[in-house]
């Protein structure tokens, strides 16, 4: 751990690993922030199970974050620190519900301090659906890349795909998967692995990336990741899991979003087709919910870039502070 990370450590307020009782499962958090009186902002990363870009592995990794807010790193359960095997008898509502466990907790342990909910991709599910149970706990929510429907097989992802530069026998596949009603794991893997070769939709390829490999060795370097942890990341609980990725497929937010009660802010990155901006676009548009608004961050993908990065801290000081 470099000097600069360590005395970013040993000058905040608020530094702490602490053990939660989620949804029936002890779970470690992190909770990292300069002033114990700043607004608290709990992270629900994506995957489902991975922990990116904030983990519990990112005490002092983040101060151009912790000198506005009291980051709250979750590695949901089967990830990361928290690594536990994902069955088939999982589902969406367990791991809302430790998301409620979650801020209620915070709750009663900030309970001056504003609170807002920071979701990515699958995160954006959970924090929909929380925000739902608990529009008086929270004050806000900021997600990047919103879930809505018809996850990634949906005709915006089909038509850039077939209009991508993918041989005639991707295509063709591409094509078939079109058809289907029921999709496997494999589907799953393919369609996914053909927006990333083809399209810019996980990431845009002529915006500036993120710092993937700094925090990566903030990782290793972390006092609260061991390297079984780290593994974890990518290694993990999920790897046999069906059921979650099956009940995101057949999601559907629209009626949840249209009843949001607090300020629910969507940035979408301008060539996301993976949660498609252009659907969401549309659906804010005629949704009818003064509560949700959209801003397109050009040049991003469904994973932001450093710009989108910048535009998330923005927006959460904008929305908080």
């Amino acid at each position: 751990m470099n000097k600069k990370r360590r005395a970013v450590i040993a000058t905040s307020e608020v530094s702490r690993v602490k053990t939660y009782m989620l949804g029936g499962y002890q779970q470690k958090v992190v909770l990292d922030g300069m002033s114990k009186n700043a607004p608290v902002v709990l992270f629900l990363h994506g995957g489902p199970g991975s922990p990116f870009p904030f983990s519990a592995g990112s005490r002092g990794m983040f101060p151009e974050f912790t000198e506005h807010f009291i980051m709250v790193y979750w590695d949901q359960l089967g990830c990361g620190i928290n690594n536990h095997v994902i069955d088939d008898t999982f589902t969406v509502d367990m791991f809302v519900e430790m998301t409620v466990d979650l801020v209620k907790a915070l709750r009663i342990e900030f309970p001056d301090n504003r609170l807002l909910l920071l979701g990515a991709s699958w995160g954006s599910v959970l924090a929909a659906k929380t925000a739902e149970r608990l529009p008086d706990y929270l004050d806000a929510v900021l997600i990047y890349g919103q879930v809505l429907s018809n996850l990634l097989f949906n005709e915006d992802t089909f038509s850039a795909l077939l209009a991508s530069s993918a041989p005639s026998k991707a295509k063709e596949h591409i094509n078939s998967l079109r058809s289907i009603s029921a999709y496997s794991p494999k589907d799953i893997q393919s369609l996914a692995s053909y927006i990333r070769k083809y399209t810019n939709g996980y990431q845009c390829k002529t915006g500036e990336r993120s710092p993937m490999g700094s925090v990566i060795r903030g990782l290793l370097s972390s006092p609260d990741y061991s390297l079984k942890d780290f593994i974890a990341i990518v290694k993990n609980g999920y790897m046999k899991n069906t059921s979650i990725w099956n009940e995101l497929l057949e999601i559907d937010l629209r009626d949840t979003l249209r009843n949001i009660r607090v300020p629910y802010r969507i940035l979408q990155g301008s060539t996301d087709i993976v949660t498609s901006t252009k659907s969401m676009s549309a659906f804010v548009e005629i949704s009818g919910n003064s509560n949700l608004s959209l801003r397109i961050i050009p040049d991003n993908g469904h994973i932001p870039g450093s710009s989108g990065m910048n535009e998330v801290l923005q927006e959460g000081v904008s929305l908080l502070c």
